[in-house]
C-alpha cells in the first residue's frame, strides 16, 4: 500500500518535477504517468531537458484524483466523471456576479497595458 501524501504543496513554488509531485501526492512516479494517460486534465509541460513540469493546478488535481481513487474507492471512470461534474459546477458558478465581470475587465486592461509595454520595448530594441 502506498504511503499517504507527504506534505502540503509548497506555497512559493509554481512548477514541480515528477519526483516532487510523487512525494506530495503520495504515489510512485509511474502512477502519475499512468494517470496522465487516463485523465486529460493532467498535462504537464516539459522542460528543455524533457523533464515533466507540473503546475500547481496539476498538483491540486492530482491530489483530488488520489482522494477519489484511494480514499473514496472510485474507479478510474468514476473519478473521471466526478472531476467532470466538479469542473462543470465550478465553471457555471464563476463569472456570474457583477464584481467578477468588473475584475475581468480590469485584468483585460492590465494585459493590454503589458502588451503595449512589450511592443514598445521590442520596437526600442530594433
Amino acid at each position: 500500500m502506498e504511503p499517504g501524501p507527504a506534505s502540503e504543496i509548497p506555497p512559493d513554488k509554481l512548477y514541480f518535477r515528477i519526483g516532487e509531485v510523487a512525494k506530495i501526492v503520495g504515489v510512485k512516479p509511474y502512477v502519475l504517468r499512468y494517470w496522465e494517460t487516463e485523465f486529460k486534465v493532467i498535462r504537464p509541460g516539459k522542460s528543455p531537458s524533457r523533464q515533466r513540469l507540473y503546475r500547481r493546478k496539476d498538483v491540486e488535481t492530482l491530489l483530488r484524483i488520489r482522494a477519489l481513487l484511494h480514499d473514496r474507492r472510485f474507479t478510474i471512470e468514476g473519478a473521471r466523471q466526478q472531476l467532470r461534474q466538479e469542473g462543470n459546477s465550478s465553471r457555471s458558478s464563476r463569472g456570474t456576479s457583477p464584481q467578477s465581470a468588473i475584475g475581468g475587465l480590469e485584468r483585460l486592461r492590465e494585459l493590454r497595458d503589458i502588451r503595449e509595454a512589450l511592443i514598445s520595448l521590442r520596437d526600442s530594441l530594433r
